[in-house]
């Protein structure tokens, strides 16, 4: 269990393997993050997730203008077929262009605006829900990696989080969740569980 303990300390955020950087308090990077858990959240694998959003760097559309101007046809060839969609790429490219206008239209293209606009964690979570196509499990992954750089970022780990955790003899409330710690332990988790799915 102890060294168990001390691979999931290490293990890197989902934010870090994609290079975006959420502890410089910047809406760029913030956007970046927001983009990947859309996809993320989305019914793909984990890979094609990752691949999208290496599309959408690759054709330097990381802010919701750039995105905006590139259009549907353009989300959904060449971006998604990149990215490895062979369903769901129509609706995501959707989703994606609704979301951004409504960043736009609503916050100024700033999520920190609306971190700031929301009263507490949970009007935080219910703000983000208020976005197209995005549940429980998005707002899950979006905030989670955010509590050490959000004060009102604090959603609960999942529950398969810590069914794993006791799996493993971890007590995960030993740990702060808005620590680093706390974080890498639960992406360390999610990974876990999704090697043991496909496995």
């Amino acid at each position: 269990m102890e060294n168990d303990l001390a691979k999931l300390k290490l293990s890197p955020l989902y934010s870090e393997e994609l290079g975006i950087v959420l502890s410089e308090n910047d809406d760029k990077e913030y956007f970046k993050w927001f983009l990947a858990s859309l996809l993320f959240g989305g019914r793909i694998s984990e890979t094609i997730a990752k691949h999208t959003y290496q599309a959408f760097a690759r054709h330097d559309l990381l802010t919701p203008e750039k995105i905006l101007k590139a259009g549907w046809d353009y989300l959904v060839y060449p971006i998604m077929r990149e990215g490895g969609y062979v369903r769901y790429d129509e609706r995501k490219s959707t989703q994606i262009l609704r979301d951004c206008e409504k960043l736009l239209c609503e916050y100024n293209g700033s999520l920190k605006r609306l971190h700031e606009a929301a009263a507490d964690a949970g009007d935080l979570e219910e703000q983000l829900l208020d976005f197209y196509g995005v549940g429980p499990v998005t707002v899950n992954i979006f905030l989670r990696e955010l509590r050490p750089f959000w004060h009102k970022a604090n959603p609960a780990p999942l529950p398969i989080v810590r069914e794993l955790a006791a799996a493993l003899g971890i007590d995960l409330d030993r740990y702060s969740p808005k620590t680093l710690t706390f974080c890498r332990i639960e992406a360390g988790l999610i990974r876990h569980r999704r090697k043991e799915r496909q496995g």
